[in-house]
């Protein structure tokens, strides 16, 4: 539980957020040279060569599909692809950093000014501009083991694409509202992986508050950079400490300082870091030794129509074309593999489309859930879920069997009929047969049958139960019920 100041305002502050997000990259080599891009569990220091190692002479060739990937992110994201633009040096000093300077974009970024939809917390759709998109070069990584610090540069040079909000969120829930929608948007695109514990993506918060007044007059309060943000959860938790620590400083009389503040997990809390460095205290400057990036319409056309259909707009359509809700429309959507999953069974499935939905939403992932899969892994093919509803459709099986069925299902990866043929579990829908079980019943429990018939009629559900019951669950309960309801219903 985050332990926030305790805040008895006597302003009203409004919160003013931007977000910086640092995506790697899925490319197979890094952004300026020919080495492994993929350096999780490699062995230290085995993905480098002269040019992530800054050895002198040599020069960095740029990755073609970090351009590409930088260009359809942005185009998903609405922003303007420019046609022109150029590589700089961020200069600073770090021992991860070999060449004593990151390359970066900085005054003509590859993508800028576009926008993406959130909820507000108004339940009310929110437009959060996108100021900027640019590519740069990760760094290595610093490890500190028993009072040493080791550097692996197997991470040096990765292709990172940094995106830059306005200030247009309001709320730590915005701020992570934007975050899953963004995470969501880039593994659609298949350009990021979304792994926030390996560190492919990475959140930096920008907050301030102001008063309505302040609002008014177009003025912002003092900025506070917010690091160390290693899940959506330290975004939104980080946001809410902040919010309550400044309006304490405000309200008893101080003012807030530019400080740059990480979040302590352990401790729940931000904490101070280091005093906010300018933009100018990196001097930035063209990088000397790569050309302009220039773009051309054709080209920028062409990876135009290599974007999938996004989240938004199949949310849209699986409301619109399946008549399912909202909100299984938007669980369904999540991911681009659950959704093509689930279009999969809706094709092979004669049924509605809203039948899928219920089975998938329900029943499937909550064996998911038990088994922390992932529904694309699994040895169940969307053909075979089709035809476990059409089994059930049938009056092969009843719902409750059908569930049975599916567990065994996603336990072996057998087809539904096998399993319902290996167990025996085909349903009973002999009217004679089922009649007897159902007289037995109530010859057993006479008191029961009696509340009943004096109006105690919910007592319906519970016979149901002993009769599924005696016949191990195979009884069609639509002949059951008609049954039970002929003879309690008949005085003898």
């Amino acid at each position: 539980m985050t332990t926030s100041p305790t805040v008895v305002a006597r302003e009203t502050y409004h919160a003013v957020i931007g977000m910086e997000v640092h995506a790697q990259l899925q490319t197979v080599s890094k952004m300026f040279c020919s080495c492994s891009a993929d350096y999780w569990e490699a062995a230290p220091n085995s993905h480098v060569c002269p040019v992530c190692l800054a050895m002198p002479g040599v020069l960095p060739v740029i990755n073609e599909a970090a351009v590409e990937q930088t260009v359809r992110t942005g185009l998903a994201l609405n922003c303007q692809i420019a046609p022109f633009s150029v590589f700089a040096r961020k200069n600073y000093s770090y021992p991860d950093l070999p060449k004593g300077y990151q390359i970066s974009q900085y005054e003509l970024p590859l993508c800028h000014d576009g926008w993406l939809m959130i909820d507000g917390d108004d339940n009310q759709p929110r437009r959060i501009g996108i100021r900027r998109a640019h590519l740069e070069e990760d760094t290595g990584k610093t490890i500190h083991v028993d009072g040493v610090s080791l550097v692996d540069l197997n991470r040096a040079g990765v292709p990172l694409l940094e995106i830059v909000t306005e200030s247009d969120l309001r709320s730590a829930d915005e701020a992570y509202r934007y975050l899953v929608k963004l995470r969501t948007i880039l593994r659609y695109l298949g350009v990021n992986s979304g792994d926030m514990e390996k560190g492919a993506m990475r959140c930096e918060v920008n907050l301030s508050l102001r008063t309505a007044e302040q609002a008014t007059r177009g003025e912002y309060g003092v900025k506070v950079e917010v690091k160390n943000l290693n899940s959506f959860k330290a975004v939104r938790d980080s946001i809410a400490y902040e919010v309550a620590r400044q309006t304490v400083v405000l309200d008893s009389g101080g003012s807030v300082q530019q400080v740059t503040m990480g979040w302590d997990e352990d401790r729940r809390r931000t904490v101070l870091q280091r005093s906010k460095e300018s933009s100018e205290d990196y001097r930035y400057f063209p990088e000397p030794d790569l050309p302009p990036l220039e773009l051309s319409s054709e080209w920028i056309e062409a990876v135009r129509t290599t974007l999938p259909e996004l989240p938004d707009a199949r949310i849209a359509r699986f409301t619109g074309n399946y008549g399912i809700s909202r909100q299984d429309a938007e669980v369904l959507t999540a991911e681009r593999g659950i959704a093509e999953w689930f279009e999969e069974a809706v094709r092979a499935y004669e049924g509605s489309p809203r039948e899928v939905a219920n089975w998938v939403t329900g029943e499937l992932f909550a064996l998911l859930n038990t088994q922390e899969g992932d529904i694309t892994a699994l040895d169940l093919s969307p053909d075979d879920l089709a035809a476990l509803l059409a089994l059930v459709d049938a009056g092969v099986i009843n719902r409750n069997t059908g569930k049975r069925v599916l567990a065994e299902m996603v336990s072996t990866g057998q087809p539904p009929q096998a399993i319902i043929d290996a167990q025996g579990l085909a349903q009973v829908s002999d009217e004679a047969g089922l009649a007897a079980v159902v007289d037995a019943v109530l010859a057993a429990n006479p008191d029961a049958v009696a509340k009943y018939r004096d109006g105690k009629t919910s007592l319906l559900g519970w016979f149901m139960g002993q009769v599924m019951k005696e016949t191990r669950g195979k009884a069609n309960p639509d002949v059951v019920r008609g049954l039970l309801a002929k003879r309690l219903n008949t005085q003898e």
